[in-house]
């Protein structure tokens, strides 16, 4: 039977999918997939407002994706998951594959 370890495990799988389907989010993945950065930099990066980036750095901490290092008064983040950087791969290879034949189209 094809895919027995993820239909063990489709609850996972769909949290995991429902952290990386808010754009915030997957913003911050992608600048996190380059190394460790602080809120700050975070910040600058994906051009949201502190607060509302603490809630997706929140949401994305209690998934399990991001993990946190405190230096003084900075905090660092950097990704936790270890399948995180091939699932980038895999969406970046599929919106390079989409781009061409007008399947994959930004709505926003």
């Amino acid at each position: 039977m094809p895919y027995t370890k993820l239909r063990a495990q489709t609850d996972r799988v769909a949290r995991i999918l429902k952290a990386v389907a808010n754009a915030r989010r997957l913003s911050i993945l992608c600048e996190l997939a380059n190394g460790e950065q602080s809120v700050t930099e975070l910040q600058e990066a994906i051009g949201i407002s502190q607060s509302a980036l603490s809630q997706h750095l929140a949401r994305l901490r209690r998934d399990k994706l991001v993990v946190t290092r405190r230096d003084a008064q900075n905090i660092y983040y950097s990704i936790e998951a270890n399948y995180l950087p091939d699932l980038l791969d895999s969406l970046d290879q599929l919106i390079a594959e989409g781009s061409g034949s007008g399947e994959m189209r930004n709505t926003a």
